[in-house]
């Protein structure tokens, strides 16, 4: 009786951490440049007794993100990218450079230039653009503009972002805080094939659809896993009935 105790007590544990993860999915359908996290059961010796030989937990783990792209939506304004599909934008955190696929870019009042609060990585460093200047992004990520005042109106290169290329999902794993490192701690060189859609930003790829359908789907699997528990309690307690009127 234990054992089918045990199994639907994995299985519901590992119902409800699935479900943190389409939560989590869900909640960031709407942020921009998002990649859904994917997640996966596996199982797990449990480690005891010999009698305890037989027991495996089910646990979930998170083995990646979606890097299926998400909708580009035109929006028309200079600091706004869409990167392509296996490019991603360098930023520097505190914890490191990191990669992004945000392209909600921002000038801060000391003219650096930003996303979601951390510098932009350009190949020389930190980005920090001219006050004032009229900005605007190539498709392969050079910064140009024109200096507030000048009459000629002449269009000079700034610097070039910092753009790498991720051709397998494999080479970056996501940080706690959002942002995404390479798997082996070291930052990843520059791509000269990197490009990006100026003026056009990325959506989330989450698919709120689909993850709606995932979110009925683990509520009924959890249901139907604490069904099994009640009656695997039930069935003990009509036993030990039978052995005290039998005693």
């Amino acid at each position: 009786m234990d054992a089918m105790i045990y199994t639907a007590f994995t299985g519901a544990r590992q119902t409800l951490d699935e479900q943190a993860t389409v939560t989590h999915n869900l909640s960031n359908v709407t942020t921009t440049g998002f990649k859904a996290e994917l997640s996966a059961a596996r199982a797990v010796p449990l480690l005891g007794p010999a009698t305890h030989g037989t027991r495996v937990a089910t646990v979930s783990t998170t083995v990646g993100h979606d890097q299926q792209q998400g909708a580009v939506q035109t929006t028309g304004r200079a600091l706004d990218i869409a990167l392509n599909q296996d490019t991603w934008l360098a930023v520097q955190t505190p914890a490191g450079e990191a990669y992004t696929k945000r392209g909600d870019l921002q000038v801060s009042a000391d003219g650096q230039l930003q996303v979601a609060g951390m510098p932009v990585l350009g190949e020389g460093g930190p980005v920090v653009l001219p006050m004032g200047a009229d900005i605007s992004i190539g498709d392969d990520g050079t910064i140009s503009g024109i200096a507030m005042g000048s009459d000629a109106g002449e269009l000079v290169t700034l610097e070039r972002l910092k753009l790498v290329s991720v051709g397998d999902a494999q080479m970056l794993q996501r940080r706690p805080d959002g942002w995404f490192t390479s798997t082996t701690g070291n930052a990843l060189p520059g791509s000269e094939t990197g490009g990006l859609v100026s003026g056009a930003l990325e959506v989330s790829n989450v698919n709120a659809v689909d993850a709606m359908v995932a979110m009925i789907a683990n509520q009924r699997g959890y249901e139907m896993n604490m069904k099994v528990i009640q009656s695997a309690d039930e069935n003990s307690q009509r036993a030990n009935s039978l052995l005290r009127v039998q005693g």
